[in-house]
């Protein structure tokens, strides 16, 4: 009952907008739970936890989804209106590949389901004249055969007359990436996915006490979930499941985004005029107006820390002031441009930037998976089958997502 009913409000949230999902009773809880056991149980349903499930379920696996605030909440790192999926990575090929793959994958899903969450507005990269990070992308993206346009200053000038090029010497221009919408995307992998026979599960999960082998796991309402394997794919909350383990190596931080409205009939700042765009150089990013919820616009550093559950998500007027100051210098059309929204999320990195997916060392049954934000939403349905097949015995292991290379000093390196 829990999971026909589940399907349902997720249907209805992902077709209106809406968040609301029906809360289980202790009798839809025992279905779920219970004393049955089931093959897989993943712990958090952001893009991470839900593609894992979806993999597994897929192989035949009986599996059990949960987490504590639902797919994809306000708290969770796969919780905003909208995430870049783009190709350039530096001369990082892994992620340059995993994200051609993703992105193939994504649009896939979307044509089965019928529900196209992806805009194709290009992701436009304005860099510096000597910039190593943009002309390795190039290296990469042509090793690849990923389809890219180089623009000089003059075409960038004559494409984007709302853009000031100051301090901009050339651009890279990755005409098919762009932008997931990431709340309904991921709560639309979810439905699909106990549509395949998966059962999902809300609850908060005691951290696990025993070594060796984990029999099963236990809600802080007292549910008790036996499980074969269990894919702990929570995100920013990781570190306080397995705090001796984790709590040095991944890092939450907190992230302000704020979205600003044009004045009436400009169009300048919608596509297909204005593409998503990268400025790496000022460690700034945004995205056009996507349906006329405002111009997108944030930084790309690490903000303070902060605690995914308790952390207060209003901006602050500082960082009011200092994306006004931006757009005023980047974007002057918009200097004195109302703020329309606000969000704050988080980033879960770990030491450099690179995922964590490895084998718990004090357990042979449980897996760790995260480290994902900022980068990481748009790889969900590479990593989920990645995991999945980490946990099945299929396929090598990348050495750099292992546990052992993660450090307890914050120095990103992968962006």
């Amino acid at each position: 009952m829990l999971r026909r009913n589940f399907i349902k409000t997720l249907g209805a949230s992902i077709a209106t907008g809406a968040t609301g999902q029906k809360p289980a009773s202790g009798q839809e809880r025992e279905h779920v739970s219970g004393r049955r056991s089931h093959d897989a149980v993943v712990v958090g349903a952001g893009v991470f936890g839900a593609w894992t499930a979806d993999h597994l379920q897929q192989a035949g696996k009986k599996v059990l989804l949960m987490d504590a605030y639902g797919p994809s909440n306000s708290r969770a790192s796969s919780g905003g209106e909208s995430r870049i999926i783009r190709m350039g990575y530096g001369a990082d090929e892994i992620y340059n590949r995993w994200s051609f793959r993703a992105l193939g994958l994504w649009k896939g899903f979307f044509q089965r389901t019928g529900l196209d969450l992806f805009h194709r507005t290009g992701v436009l990269w304005l860099a510096k004249e000597d910039d190593p990070y943009l002309q390795a992308t190039t290296r990469v993206l042509q090793k690849a055969g990923v389809n890219f346009e180089r623009l000089s200053r003059d075409e960038l000038t004559r494409r984007y007359p709302q853009i000031s090029l100051d301090g901009v010497a050339w651009g890279l221009l990755e005409p098919e990436s762009g932008v997931l919408l990431a709340r309904r995307a991921v709560q639309l992998v979810v439905r699909e996915t106990l549509k395949g026979g998966a059962e999902y599960l809300q609850g908060a999960v005691v951290p696990p006490s025993a070594k060796g082998h984990l029999d099963s796991i236990t809600t802080r309402s007292g549910d008790v979930i036996h499980g074969g394997v269990f894919i702990f794919a929570c995100g920013p909350w990781l570190p306080k499941v397995f705090q001796e383990l984790l709590l040095n190596r991944i890092f939450p931080t907190r992230q302000e985004v704020l979205f600003f409205g044009a004045k009436a009939g400009d169009v300048r700042f919608q596509p297909p005029a204005m593409p998503t765009w990268i400025c790496e150089g000022d460690e700034v990013y945004g995205m056009p107006d996507l349906e006329n919820r405002g111009f997108k616009i944030a930084l790309d550093r690490h903000g303070p820390a902060f605690d995914p559950d308790t952390g207060q998500r209003l901006v602050s007027p500082e960082a009011v002031s200092k994306m006004r100051a931006y757009l005023a210098r980047r974007f002057p059309a918009l200097r004195d441009a109302p703020v329309l929204e606000t969000r704050v999320c988080q980033y879960e990195n770990t030491s450099n930037g690179d995922f964590l997916i490895d084998r718990h060392p004090g357990f042979d049954n449980v897996w760790l998976v995260g480290g994902g934000s900022g980068h990481g939403f748009k790889h969900g349905p590479v990593l989920g089958e990645y995991v999945a097949g980490q946990v099945l015995g299929r396929g090598s292991s990348v050495p750099r997502f292992s546990l052992a290379s993660k450090k307890t000093v914050q120095e990103r390196k992968v962006y």
